[in-house]
């Protein structure tokens, strides 16, 4: 072949005349054809989102998954490379929500399901051929003509098996448990969300440490006649404060009575503190004495206040002790006799706080945990609610219930207000004022610390009491991370530390979300939730509803036109998975009791993770691709190093519990591209450069070789 001669280096010009020689010559097309029969060199496509535009980072992950495709191609390996599309979950739900102007409140009553539904499959794919056109130009040979698609009811019944391989295991349970959950994008979320790049950020909050008032024919004797006790107890999250039913200490902690003035009342007081903390506590304005009797002439205008420790003794002596409600707007609905009770828990150290923990166990996983070992049971402070519910005393939007009076309508966080409509006083600020003016509060101050916030709203999360369906990884984890050490990671440090880490400490993942637009969870369960049965195929669901319909609970089968075993493309286009036709679906129980679907759908980062088997349809056709491993694992595969927490972790947690095998043998984890600022370029936060300007003024070439170097 003869090259082409230039004068001038025009790369843009370049890349053009070679683009199109590949197209009009098919040589991406070729450069598999001609190896048919030559050992094949596995590639997976982790599927982007194409909602919404590209930007210059994806340039840098596709520039990477082309490289080594492309060399192994050049050395005489097969390598099919079939792209896919993510096209449920949170961005795709929020993205249409803000372009109806609705809230997940609004979703079934001014829209129904069915609607929103459908506005959400049309938006997936808007940005399709602009996702195309940018990985044509930027060079990236991937099979685009014939995409796996999440949607699609072939790939969603995959994700089913997938599911019922795992429930048969006894690895999926359901369990009401504190979980991270996000109240503007109304869902839960699992800890691998939570641990997204940039979820956590240093804010600054109002904090209060509170005076818990003892209730004085409950201490013990050495406490006696020493006048009116506080406990001590500090909180970053006041607004929890009004749910408080425990005060948790640590038994074997040395604690101190300190004799002193309150900083805003002037009034006197005694208050319980860990030793340790005294000096963290009474710093600033308080000065200590040697002698108790200095503590009488104190006058509030003196610039310095007096505080005297009066004994020592250990936590243990504190244990049982009852204190008064700090803000009485409403007793715990259940048990309320065996609320407010100092009780005993190994997480309270004295690295900062009190020595004394506020607990509330609808909004803290450890608070929870102590309140449930107590003996009797510390109550929850739940209330009952227009249906005869029992709620927290906050709602799933993040606001307070009508029982909390003048605070009752108003968010939690003032985050959670559009903008410009939030309060000058948050509900922090005004519950901390209110202690002030009630002698209840030691200390009142700002304290910047990190808190998690939601991967997708960047709003902040609430630890919030859910009924959840999650996968006991748990039980796993150790095999996950056995596993793992067989992967060839690049950077090695990343694999060992970063994702063998979190593997090591893997937590059990809440599989289940609150939205419209996924791939339902196919579990059918009975009211009393006694008799319950997980479909894992459309026949399988077919076959339930035949009996449904014998029973009298269902009057049809809604895919009366599917045919079993039918393969074909226009068969499975005859029906649709999504969670507004799944849920007409009424099956019947082995004892004949009508079981209805739970109606969470599941995370969808399990749809991406279930992406090996799901894009062939396995196992209901192409079989031999996975168990005769033609196309798993994996060779290679590669993304950014957020993707610890989400793909590759999906990946290798449903590959190790299914297959007890790893899903990829080599991964590249690529770095970030950062601003200006130093902060992740997302389409989310809309810092992301154009690929295409970048592309149309130095050329693919130029913009590759910049961003590997």
């Amino acid at each position: 072949m003869k090259f082409a001669e230039y004068k001038g280096l025009n790369l843009p010009k370049v890349a053009e005349e070679i683009l199109d020689y590949w197209s009009t010559h098919a040589i991406f097309e070729k450069s598999i054809s001609t190896r048919e029969g030559k050992e094949s060199y596995v590639f997976y496509e982790g599927p982007p989102s194409a909602n919404g535009m590209p930007g210059i980072h994806h340039v840098m992950a596709r520039t990477i998954k082309d490289i080594f495709p492309r060399y192994k191609t050049m050395k005489g390996f097969q390598v099919k490379r079939k792209a896919g599309w993510d096209t449920h979950g949170l961005p795709i739900e929020l993205g249409v929500e803000k372009e109806l102007g609705i809230t997940k409140e609004d979703i079934g009553v001014k829209i129904s399901v069915e609607e929103y539904n459908a506005a959400c499959k049309k938006a997936v794919m808007r940005y399709t051929d602009v996702w195309n056109s940018m990985t044509e130009k930027v060079g990236y040979w991937v099979d685009m003509e014939d995409p796996y698609i999440t949607y699609k009811s072939k790939y969603m019944e995959t994700v089913w098996w997938l599911l019922k391989q795992i429930y048969s295991k006894g690895l999926i349970y359901k369990g009401y448990t504190i979980q991270p959950y996000s109240p503007k994008a109304g869902t839960g979320l699992s800890s691998h969300e939570l641990n997204q790049p940039g979820t956590y950020q240093d804010v600054t909050d109002t904090t209060v440490t509170a005076q818990f008032k003892a209730v004085e024919e409950t201490l013990p004797e050495f406490l006696q006649n020493e006048g009116t006790i506080f406990f001590l107890a500090w909180t970053t999250t006041p607004w929890t404060l009004p749910s408080n039913t425990a005060l948790t200490i640590g038994p074997k902690i040395d604690y101190v009575l300190v004799e002193s003035y309150n900083q805003y009342t002037f009034e006197p007081m005694n208050v319980v503190l860990a030793k340790n903390l005294v000096g963290k506590q009474f710093a600033g304005k308080f000065k200590q004495v040697s002698e108790k009797s200095e503590l009488l002439n104190y006058t509030s205008g003196d610039k310095n206040i007096p505080f005297y420790v009066v004994k020592e003794f250990k936590g243990k002596d504190l244990l049982g002790i009852r204190y008064e409600q700090l803000l009485d707007y409403v007793l715990p609905y259940e048990n309320a006799e065996n609320a407010f009770r100092i009780i005993a828990g190994d997480f309270v150290t004295t690295e900062d706080g009190t020595g004394i923990v506020h607990t509330a166990p609808t909004f803290g996983a450890d608070d929870a945990f102590v309140a449930k070992q107590a003996v009797p049971e510390i109550p929850p402070m739940l209330v009952l609610d227009e249906n005869g519910n029992l709620v927290p005393l906050v709602d799933l939007q993040g606001k307070f219930r009508p029982e909390l009076k003048e605070l009752g309508g108003k968010y939690v966080k003032n985050e959670y207000y559009e903008d410009g409509k939030a309060p000058e006083r948050s509900v922090d600020v005004e519950i901390a004022i209110r202690l002030k003016e009630e002698n209840k509060a030691f200390k009142v101050e700002k304290y910047v610390h990190s808190y998690p916030n939601c991967w997708r709203t960047d709003k902040p999360i609430l630890y919030y009491p859910l009924d959840s369906w999650f996968i006991k990884v748990t039980d796993v984890k150790d095999r996950m991370f056995q596993l793992n050490q067989t992967i060839n990671w690049k950077p090695k440090a990343t694999g060992e530390g970063r994702f063998g880490n979190w593997l090591a400490n893997a937590n059990d993942w809440n599989l289940s979300r609150s939205r419209y637009w996924g791939v339902p969870l196919p579990i059918w369960r009975t009211e009393d939730g006694k008799e319950e049965i997980i479909i894992g195929s459309v026949a399988e669901l077919k076959s339930e509803m035949t009996k449904a319909v014998a029973a009298g609970v269902l009057e049809k089968d809604i895919y009366a036109d599917f045919i079993v075993d039918d393969m074909s493309e226009e068969n499975y286009d005859k029906i649709d998975l999504h969670k507004n036709i799944v849920d007409q679906i009424t099956l019947v129980s082995a004892s004949g009791k009508p079981m209805k679907r739970e109606s969470d759908l599941i995370d969808v980062w399990f749809d991406s993770g279930s992406m090996p088997y799901a894009q062939w349809h396995y196992p209901f056709e192409n079989k031999d691709l996975i168990d005769e491993g033609k196309t798993f694992p994996a060779d290679f595969i590669a993304e950014g190093v957020d993707q610890t927490r989400g793909w590759f972790y999906t990946l290798h947690a449903i590959a190790t519990m299914v297959f007890d095998s790893v899903a990829y043998k080599n991964v590249v984890s690529n770095g970030l591209v950062l601003d200006k600022e130093g902060k992740k370029m997302s389409k989310r936060l809309g810092n992301a450069v154009d690929p295409f300007e970048t592309m149309n003024e130095h050329g693919a070439d130029a913009t590759r070789w910049y961003m590997i170097s």
